[in-house]
């Protein structure tokens, strides 16, 4: 790592709530090997985190010396230090500084005539080394607290950085608590958890600390809650789970301490215990905040529509469309009621309902078309399904992060309890996918007059977090629900909804091995499944075909068949090595322009979400900063080198079904090798079918799809929402 030394000029950027900095450097010395590089003296331009500088000062920073392509040359700091004054002339010069206050020229020079070099670190020693020159007690008690104050952040950053904190979290943990950091890591260490991760956390209590204290044990039990909800989906644990958890990962034994530490973080409302249920504070009143709300809803007074029939006939007539008696049931039910749910499996036609849905709403209420949007609201939870609603509705919709106005930086809604929306109609598609956080946010910064349509399919995967919000509220009956049970074919051969329905009712009376117009079952050996898909890809490319037409979903990232493995496959095939296009390295993946990618975090800044899925149109490795420009349907977004370090995106050729959930396909190319046995169940294999628009290619072992069928190990979570909401009844 290189370094120069030299003095802080000024700023061009600065980031009160994260200390990135952009600013000019005054270079003085630098390392041999960028003598060649950097004129002494010179002006440069750096880039860093920082907790304050200041242009009195000299500096060292070490870094590294990079070209920006917009910006030219940048030394950009990777960690900094003070540099004392040295020599009398430049301890003269700082005791007259701004710095220090109550020390003129002839003081300053008689502190060092009668300290020497070493005055600074005499002073910081005792101040009655001032005193002893016949410098006032006053005058020496101001020069002392100023010099304490001036290396007191410097000793702090050592400090930290001692226990283990990297310079970025230095700068924000002082940025937030200034000198009280200290006071927090030793009382209060685990209250830190939403800035910095708990295993750091974790680490640095025991440069605090030998033995587990009652702090550590509080911050572990909370944490135990966290992983085992995320882990499980489950919105509660069981005291023998908490306790088998915390003694296997984290070595604490509560034995007969468990009903201590229960009470405590109950009086602090950290927990909440029901019925031996035991759950974060937070996930209860979420829980509890929908049921809530949804049972007022669902008892509000019937709305009924005068001659809805010969509306929805007027529509029929004007639309050329033909509904049968479910779907106008189900149209007319959610404009009746205040909240209604509509599910149904793919090809039952729950788009159709909800294009009737907009269309009866607009003649009801004599809406004109550029109106509309001040009345209606389509949402989902996916930037993809989002975007597949807008399509097959020719309406706008949102993700429900972006609807809110999520701040990725502290983590809250903008649109809340106290700053709700107006809208008459919402219409929330793919409910399945929404966790009990997102959908209590949701339902908070919703106005009660507003009408709720939620639109799902109940047997496809639960949601990524906590809960089990669709299969709870239909499993309730206390909500009025539509459940679409005719199939509309698109061909008498057919048969992806037929599969989708078997599968739904855990019984495969189809002949699996018969091809179809839109199906086809590949019989093979794991070690055939890499040429298979070769052979398939190629063929395909040959027909005019490519990436955006076709996606590989697999169970499991890992091993010879994983999603990774494969995706190596798949960009050879379709986006090989160029010398036309650039490329670089993270990790151990290799990225190149062109390439189809998935994003994997929400940023809604830039209008993209988890799951969304974007092609990579520029690459400029030698950059320090946005080396990457993916664009996400139209929207094209860049992507420094620190955040591709932190796994954001990955290649989409080939990707999980979990993070298919919300999008369809054209053409679905499935794998269900008994390598993945131990995940391959009923709602995956659900889902991983119902993504496929035209056709469903599935390669692999008969039997583990039979299997994985017939295993519906996913739908024990533990979620209190349908006795939340049944408690209203009783």
């Amino acid at each position: 790592m290189e370094y120069i030394k030299g003095k802080y000029k000024s700023s061009i950027f600065e980031s009160s709530s994260s200390g990135y900095t952009v600013g000019l450097f005054r270079v003085s010395e630098v390392s041999s090997n960028l003598k060649d590089s950097i004129a002494v003296p010179s002006t440069i331009s750096f880039t860093g985190y920082f907790t304050g500088l200041n242009s009195d000062d000299n500096y060292i920073f070490h870094g590294d010396y990079i070209k920006h392509e917009r910006y030219g040359y940048q030394f950009k700091v990777e960690s900094y230090e003070r540099i004392e004054p040295t020599g009398e002339d430049q301890v003269i010069d700082f005791l007259t500084s701004s710095f220090v206050k109550g020390c003129g020229k002839k003081t300053a020079e008689k502190i060092v005539k009668g300290l020497g070099e070493k005055a600074l670190d005499l002073i910081k020693e005792d101040k009655n080394n001032l005193i002893k020159l016949g410098i006032s007690e006053k005058t020496s008690t101001t020069i002392y607290n100023s010099l304490i104050d001036y290396y007191g952040q410097d000793e702090l950053i050592m400090y930290l950085k001692g226990l283990g904190f990297s310079v970025k979290e230095v700068t924000k943990l002082i940025s937030t608590y200034g000198k009280k950091i200290k006071d927090v890591l030793t009382n209060d260490l685990y209250s830190l958890v939403d800035i910095i991760d708990f295993k750091k956390l974790d680490e640095v209590y025991f440069h605090l600390f030998e033995d587990n204290n009652d702090m550590r044990i509080l911050g572990c039990f909370i944490e135990t809650l966290k992983r085992l909800s995320f882990e499980n989906g489950d919105t509660y644990s069981t005291k023998d789970e908490i306790y088998d958890y915390m003694l296997n990962v984290f070595n604490i034994d509560l034995y007969d301490r468990f009903d201590f530490y229960e009470r405590i973080l109950k009086n602090n409302y950290k927990i909440k215990v029901k019925d031996d249920r035991y759950y974060l504070f937070e996930m209860y009143n979420d829980e509890k905040y929908i049921a809530d709300n949804l049972y007022r809803r669902a008892n509000f007074d019937k709305e009924l529509i005068k001659n809805i029939d010969n509306k929805i006939l007027l529509i029929e007539n004007d639309y050329s469309i033909k509904y049968n008696d479910e779907q106008k049931n189900a149209i007319k039910e959610a404009l009746e009621n205040q909240v209604t749910i509509i599910t149904g499996g793919p090809g039952t036609g729950k788009t159709t309902i909800i294009n009737g849905i907009l269309k009866l709403y607009q003649s009801i209420n004599g809406v004109p078309n550029h109106k509309l949007n001040d009345h209606i609201q389509l949402l989902a939870p996916t930037g993809r399904a989002s975007k597949r609603m807008s399509e097959t509705t020719w309406f706008p919709a949102s993700t429900i992060h972006r609807y809110l106005k999520w701040n990725r930086d502290t983590g809250d809604f903008q649109v809340n309890e106290y700053n709700k929306t107006k809208h008459d109609l919402i219409i929330i598609d793919e409910l399945s996918m929404i966790d009990t956080n997102l959908f209590a946010s949701l339902l908070r910064g919703i106005n009660d007059y507003s009408k709720l349509v939620l639109v799902g399919d109940s047997n496809q995967l639960p949601s990524v977090g906590a809960g089990n919000i669709l299969k709870d509220l239909i499993d309730s009956d206390s909500i009025p629900h539509i459940d679409l049970k005719n199939i509309y074919r698109q061909s008498s051969n057919s048969f992806i909804p037929t599969l989708a329905s078997e599968i739904k009712n855990q019984y495969i009376e189809s002949d699996l091995s018969l091809k179809r117009d839109d199906y086809n079952f590949l019989s093979c050996d794991r070690s055939q499944i890499k040429n298979m898909i070769k052979s398939i890809m190629n063929t395909a490319k040959s027909k005019g075909l490519d990436e955006t037409d076709m996606q590989v979903l697999i169970p499991m990232y890992k091993g010879e068949n994983g999603i990774d493995n494969i995706n190596i496959l798949l960009q050879d095939i379709f986006n090989p090595e160029s010398s036309s296009k650039k490329e670089i390295t993270i990790g151990t993946t290799v990225f190149r322009e062109k390439d189809k990618i998935i994003n994997l975090v929400n940023n809604v800044e830039n209008n993209i979400f988890n799951g969304d899925i974007g092609y990579i149109t520029k690459i400029n490795p030698k950059k320090s900063d946005e080396i990457m420009e993916v664009d996400f349907y139209g929207n094209k977004v860049t992507f420094k080198r620190e955040e591709l370090s932190s796994n954001i995106i990955k290649h989409a050729y080939a990707m999980s079904i979990h993070k298919s959930q919300g999008s369809e396909f054209n053409h679905v190319i499935m794998l269900v090798s008994r390598e993945y046995s131990r995940m391959l169940y009923n709602k995956l294999i659900y889902t991983g079918v119902s993504r496929a628009k035209k056709s469903l290619l599935l390669i692999g072992d008969e039997m583990a799809f039979v299997a994985g069928v017939n295993n519906s190990y996913s739908e024990t979570r533990k979620t209190s929402l349908k006795d939340l909401l049944l408690e209203h009844i009783k």
